[in-house]
């Protein structure tokens, strides 16, 4: 009876062990769903040329065809300084992902747009202002009219040419175009493609996807003279698409790198202290970002 009782365990020894050995262990990045990750980084932007309108009480015209830029900070110290990480134009994104493949996102996106200086546009439309305030040396009717947005004064037309210490326009969202927003995207590990033995060392994602939201601007704008808003106030939506590489280190750090593009479209912009003066655009823009993270389970 002993030796059936020993036979007997002997065999549920055995067979758990050959269980165990068919098994595989589980990585811990493979599979993403229930994980929480958290990025911050920086971008570059460029943008397309866009028609401005600009609506006051005493003024209504239209700036065709503005030029703009971002405003790069470089590699500097004020993106890990908690004082100053505002001043570069930065990102900073949460996500959770609800499966293996897919997250979802909330973010800013700190981008800032400068119209750029030294650059002549065509206006049109119509400048009235009270012959005691210093903009209105810009009075007249324009239609098509060229004006050197760096001087000021219109070059054409009869119309004065200005004087440079009250500029026609200096226009900017330097603190800046923040577009917040929500993003779904999709991961694919394509790790095998680099051969890579152990993907809890090295893993590398393959990332695309679309967001929306709104934009909500801190916009300086010198207009005419008038004195500036320069607060932040909800001015329009956007949305985006991405595409990305992920790099994971040591299951729980990456840093990736993504081109975005995007449609912004702002119908509500502050200019100045005034609020029946108001400027709508519309643009699209590409960003170029690196960003660097952890991901975990809670």
């Amino acid at each position: 009876m002993k030796t059936k009782f020993l036979f007997f365990f002997l065999a549920c020894v055995s067979l758990n062990a050959f269980a165990q050995d068919e098994i595989p262990v589980q990585k811990y990045t493979a599979h993403n769903k229930g994980k929480f990750f958290v990025s911050w980084g920086g971008n570059r932007e460029s943008y397309s040329k866009s028609d401005v309108t600009f609506k006051g009480k005493d003024y209504n015209f239209r700036v065709d065809n503005m030029a703009a830029h971002d405003k790069p900070k470089g590699w500097h110290v004020d993106y890990v300084n908690p004082a100053n990480m505002t001043i570069p134009q930065t990102n900073l994104r949460l996500g959770y992902f609800f499966s293996d493949h897919y997250s979802v996102t909330i973010g800013v996106d700190h981008m800032k747009y400068v119209m750029t200086q030294n650059q002549i546009a065509n206006v049109t439309g119509n400048i009235n202002l009270p012959a005691d305030q210093p903009g209105s040396i810009y009075n007249g009717v324009y239609n098509n009219t060229p004006v050197d947005m760096s001087q000021g004064g219109a070059q054409e037309g009869g119309l004065p040419k200005g004087n440079p210490g009250v500029p026609f326009l200096i226009y900017e969202h330097t603190d800046g175009l923040n577009y917040v927003n929500t993003e779904v995207a999709r991961f694919d590990d394509i790790s095998k493609l680099f051969h890579l033995p152990n993907i809890d060392k090295v893993q590398i994602n393959l990332t695309e996807g679309l967001g929306a939201g709104l934009l909500y601007p801190k916009t300086n704008t010198t207009l005419l003279g008038k004195e500036r808003h320069d607060d932040f106030h909800v001015s329009g939506y956007g949305v985006s698409a991405k595409a990305g590489l992920n790099i994971t280190f040591f299951k729980h750090f990456y840093i990736q790198g993504e081109l975005k593009g995007g449609y912004i479209d702002m119908k509500d912009i502050r200019t100045t202290t005034s609020s029946d003066d108001t400027a709508s655009q519309h643009f699209y823009y590409f960003q170029r970002i690196i960003a660097v993270g952890g991901i975990f389970k809670v």
